[in-house]
């Protein structure tokens, strides 16, 4: 009973902070957005993004390929079901935040989506982008390390480190876990299944003070935990970096990024 009233009460935290931020005062004009009898669909870039050409256009063709996705779904659920859209359409937003700037290369991204589609309540989801913008391309954290082979020693490493972070941050809010929690299998040693990761801000002016990995919503927990990130130390990355990704890390994490 005692576990069921701090989800309840998370869910009330987290549907606030769900809520779409075109609803938010004072939020810019949106960078591309669809206004229909079924959907309002919307894309917003973080200003940092938009000073760089090529990174905006990037984020925003993809953004634009997501709200058209959607409004293909919602012309097809409105034209199955009217009645569902009786009192207004589907709402969708998708969101693309810098997180950090690293050597003046490296730009590491949140892309945060809203959508409301009629269901039991509205979902969020979470991804990243780390942009090269010497190379004006997307890529991956590989580069950073000697040998990030799925299942190798950094990547064990590196998922350790998570699921100790994690449960620091579950136990902070005040969620008991049993002795052998299912959600940790989630959490795999393989680049495509440990999480979204960005680089994480550092003390050091240019340098990262490590990995931040996000996950949404769901991936590990229950909806009513909500979102959480974990941090990874780049002293715990140091046995395995390359000579690349020993050049661009140091420092500490600010105080002030433990909030997310």
């Amino acid at each position: 009973m005692k576990q069921f009233a701090r989800w309840a009460a998370a869910l009330v935290v987290l549907a606030t902070a769900s809520l779409p931020s075109s609803l938010s005062a004072g939020d810019a004009k949106p960078d591309f957005q669809i206004i229909s009898k079924s959907i309002d669909a919307s894309v917003r870039l973080g200003a940092p993004i938009k000073a760089d050409a090529a990174l905006a256009a990037d984020c925003l063709a993809e953004g634009r390929k997501w709200a058209e996705k959607y409004r293909a779904e919602a012309d097809a659920a409105r034209k199955e079901m009217p009645d569902a859209f009786k009192d207004g359409g589907w709402t969708v937003e998708r969101k693309y935040d810098q997180r950090s700037l690293v050597v003046e290369r490296y730009v590491s991204i949140v892309r945060s989506d809203y959508t409301n589609t009629g269901g039991a309540h509205p979902n969020s989801d979470l991804d990243t982008i780390v942009w090269d913008r010497s190379a004006g391309k997307r890529i991956s954290i590989r580069p950073f390390f000697k040998d990030l082979a799925d299942d190798g020693a950094a990547l064990r490493a590196i998922r350790d480190a998570i699921i100790v972070s994690l449960k620091t941050e579950k136990l902070k809010r005040d969620i008991d876990e049993p002795a052998d929690p299912e959600w940790t299998k989630a959490i795999a040693p393989k680049l495509l299944k440990i999480g979204a990761v960005t680089l994480a801000p550092s003390t050091e002016p240019g340098k990262s003070s490590g990995l931040t990995f996000h996950y949404p919503p769901y991936a590990v927990g229950p909806y009513a935990e909500g979102s959480y990130v974990a941090f990874v130390s780049w002293d715990k990355l140091k046995p395995y970096l390359s000579a690349e990704g020993a050049a661009i890390f140091g420092g500490t994490r600010p105080k002030g990024d433990e909030d997310l």
